[in-house]
């Protein structure tokens, strides 16, 4: 091999990696864009059954449908955000009229039973907060930094809310536009494997999606239940949130179930805790798990294995290998993800065994 094909093969691979890496520079800076397309074909996935209800058994105009969709889609939305108004503006009111030195009793005294109850050293909670410098973590210099922020948030998050219903009324109203955006990178004797391959992505995740729907939906009902029961502030808002929550594999639960012990505590500050809160964190933490142990064993296997096609030792190793690459991100898209990997896969390596295998059931 002569040196002018050897510096022909170093250019190329440098152009190459160079090639790669303005790709990826250029999907990272265009990721709120990507996020919204996302978003948009998931709702467009989810409203899928709906919208083929609505066109072919009511016989409905295709615009029409889709504009009934979105509709429905929108009140449920502002059903959830009209649910936490009333909590915050209830918050607010109770944080003004919050007695400090009251405040700072209760904490001590409940700080006190519990050391004592688990025979641990006592202290004084408001010395400790005393002693630390909180100046330095709270400042009045950042309210207009804080203002600012609010309002550049406000304003992203009504781009992004337009852009999403943008992208998600297209996509409803011409099932093919996704699949027509990407045949262009397909080769014209794969044209129809990728077809196929894109077809079957759709219908799994549509299935997918709207069972997670069922899911929040159950977990919520649950949720509901069991913090009535025990008479906790707020308990329909608190159930929905660890429902949603419940969407983050793994770390969703853990973060529901820490909101439920904090606000079990603070709503009964003036209680003994040895014989109301600990109790009640206890009954509550009973009920968690059940709920978390039926959701894991019944629910996540007949929504995983009905809709995505894969034992959920595969959903397991997924979630774990994107979580570990993409964090939180990669947690909520790992199955998606690695199904439609998994279509592909079949349509497009089918003569390897290993394909075979994971792609047998789809």
């Amino acid at each position: 091999m002569d040196s002018k094909s050897v510096s022909n093969g170093i250019l190329r691979a440098v152009s190459i990696i160079l090639g790669v890496a303005l790709l990826l520079f250029f999907l990272y800076k265009i990721s709120a864009i990507l996020l919204y397309i996302l978003i948009g074909a998931a709702i467009s996935l989810m409203g899928r059954p709906l919208m083929l209800f609505l066109t072919r058994k009511l016989k409905m105009k295709n615009s029409f449908a889709v504009i009934i969709c979105l509709i429905i889609f929108l009140l449920i939305f502002l059903g959830i955000f009209t649910l936490f108004v009333p909590i915050i503006i209830e918050q607010t009111q109770i944080i003004g009229q919050v007695d400090i030195k009251k405040l700072g009793d209760d904490l001590t005294r409940l700080a006190n039973e519990s050391a004592a109850y688990f025979h641990i050293e006592k202290f004084n909670l408001v010395d400790v907060l005393q002693q630390t410098d909180i100046s330095q973590y709270f400042s009045l210099k950042w309210l207009p930094q804080l203002f600012n922020a609010i309002l550049g948030g406000f304003g992203g998050f009504m781009i992004g809310l337009f852009s999403v219903v943008f992208i998600a009324f297209f996509a409803l109203k011409d099932s093919k536009l996704l699949e027509n955006s990407l045949l262009v990178f397909a080769k014209n004797e794969n044209e129809s494997k990728f077809m196929n391959a894109f077809s079957k992505i759709k219908e799994l995740l549509s299935r997918y999606f709207v069972g997670l729907l069922l899911q929040v939906f159950i977990l919520f009902v649950m949720y509901s239940i069991l913090l009535l029961i025990f008479k906790i502030d707020n308990a329909i808002a608190l159930a929905l949130i660890a429902a949603i929550l419940n969407l983050i594999p793994y770390l969703g639960p853990v973060i529901g179930f820490g909101l439920m012990m904090a606000l079990t505590v603070t709503g009964n500050l003036e209680m003994d805790f040895s014989t109301v809160v600990f109790p009640k964190m206890v009954y509550i933490s009973i009920g968690y798990i059940i709920i978390q142990l039926l959701d894991n064993f019944v629910n996540q296997p007949f929504i995983f294995g009905n809709s995505v096609r894969s034992h959920p030792l595969e959903i397991f190793l997924a979630i774990l290998i994107m979580g570990v690459l993409f964090g939180i991100p990669g947690l909520i898209a790992a199955v998606p993800f690695y199904t439609a990997i998994k279509v592909i896969s079949k349509e497009f390596l089918s003569e390897y065994k290993i394909v075979q295998s994971l792609t047998s059931e789809i």
